[in-house]
């Protein structure tokens, strides 16, 4: 028994030594695994980075995805939507002014980006009623400083017109920007800026669906916009050249402050022209709530059948304020810009609100020609609940002389009154 007892107790001791192994065995697997499992992890962490930093794609969000990838890349969609209404009263014995009018008055879609090398594009068509229309169509190449264009845009010639449609603070732009046929034009522009001087200039023929006349005109402007203290300021000028086609004629006119109505109570009809040449001043300031803005344009024709050759003026005198704290109007590269309401609806706020006036003169009687005279008084509300959303409403009030549609008793002197709303968003 004492022999069994010594032999279970030397037992004993082994298994508990094997026991001990054992453990200890175990723990170096596990701490093994660990090790393992840690850099395993770490491997995938820099095999994520590393694919990340291999495409070098990232989306952000601009009113709509824009994508920008490896070598300069860029996407973004864009596209822009504006209802208007509202009414227009004229005398009644004149027969215009037909009361209420509504218009889906730009409806926009297109592209814009950049490519390696320095290149860009943007491409929009307008398809508000029905009607398909290139807008912009620009192959862009930016070295340093300079930045040449080629294809369809906006001539350099005011402040008012280079000024985007979503960033105006009236329904329209001055009335002269469409009486002397400010529009798009297909040619190559080259554009200057270093700071805060900017240099524009180009060669033009005509709009896209035009191209097969005879048309070319050429432009310049030059802008000055130092800033001082919080103040920013702006000064420019413009000059432009135009040879009409061989054997057509030119027409000047205007309708009451909208868009939605077909009336033109001032008018100088048809009439022949070789040339015009025009020129034009610009000023303006963006202090805090407050912004300013003033432009004169004046139209010299050259008429071969008229003994003197008429000189035609437009301008505007502009004042504008916000009644939320915070807001000022956006202004960069020599033109008004985009408003970033402080406090958006949706983070807390209200947005900006903001209130307008102006004086509008439009003056297209000059040498035997009678085309009447529209002096405008303006005023505007307008409200941005978000960056990329309007609401805007528009009093005019139209004071004629030698409007074109006489009253009842052959008065071509008196006063039209327009309301207009518009509702816009964009991305």
């Amino acid at each position: 028994m004492r022999a069994q007892m010594e032999a279970m107790a030397q037992r004993i001791d082994t298994l508990q030594q094997q026991l001990t192994t054992a453990q200890a065995q175990a723990a170096q697997a596990s701490e093994a695994a660990v090790a393992a499992s840690e850099a395993a992890s770490a491997a995938a962490v820099e095999a994520s980075a590393a694919a990340d930093k291999a495409s070098d794609t990232s989306i952000a969000f601009k009113g709509a995805p824009e994508i920008k990838g490896k070598g300069g890349w860029s996407f973004k969609p864009r596209g822009r939507l504006q209802y208007d209404a509202g009414f227009v009263n004229a005398p009644d014995s004149t027969n215009r002014g037909g009361g209420f009018g509504n218009d889906i008055r730009r409806a926009r879609l297109g592209v814009s980006g950049d490519m390696p090398g320095g290149f860009g594009y943007k491409f929009e068509v307008d398809v508000a009623n029905s009607d398909l229309a290139v807008t912009d169509a620009i192959i862009s190449y930016e070295a340093g400083d300079v930045e040449i264009m080629v294809g369809q845009f906006n001539n350099f010639q005011s402040l008012e017109e280079l000024t985007s449609s979503l960033h105006t603070s009236f329904i329209e732009r001055a009335a002269y920007t469409d009486a002397f046929n400010f529009i798009r034009r297909v040619g190559i522009g080259v554009e200057y800026g270093s700071g805060d001087v900017m240099v524009q200039g180009g060669i033009f023929t005509d709009n896209m669906d035009r191209l097969s006349n005879d048309a070319w005109s050429a432009n310049g402007r030059v802008v000055y916009m130092p800033k001082v203290g919080d103040t920013q300021l702006h000064f420019g000028g413009t000059v432009n050249y135009r040879e009409v086609a061989p054997g057509s004629t030119v027409r000047y006119r205007q309708r009451p402050l909208v868009a939605f109505t077909s009336d033109r109570f001032i008018n100088t009809g048809n009439f022949a022209a070789e040339s015009e040449f025009s020129y034009g001043v610009e000023g303006a300031f963006v202090s805090g709530r407050f912004h300013g803005a003033v432009e004169g344009y004046w139209r010299n024709v050259n008429t071969p059948m008229m003994a003197a050759d008429p000189t035609f003026f437009g301008g505007y005198a502009e004042l504008g304020y916000y009644l939320t704290k915070g807001d000022t109007r956006g202004y960069s590269g020599g033109k008004f810009g985009r408003t970033k309401p402080a406090n958006a609806v949706g983070a807390g706020g209200i947005g900006s609100v903001q209130i307008n006036a102006r004086y509008d003169r439009l003056d297209l009687s000059d040498a035997g020609i009678i085309g009447g005279t529209q002096n405008g008084y303006f005023l505007s509300l307008v409200w941005k609940p978000t960056d990329y959303t309007m609401l805007l409403a528009n009093y005019g009030k139209l004071d004629y002389s030698n409007a074109v549609f006489p009253t009842a008793t052959g008065d071509t002197d008196y006063s039209v009154d327009v309301f207009g709303v518009r509702a816009q968003i964009d991305f």
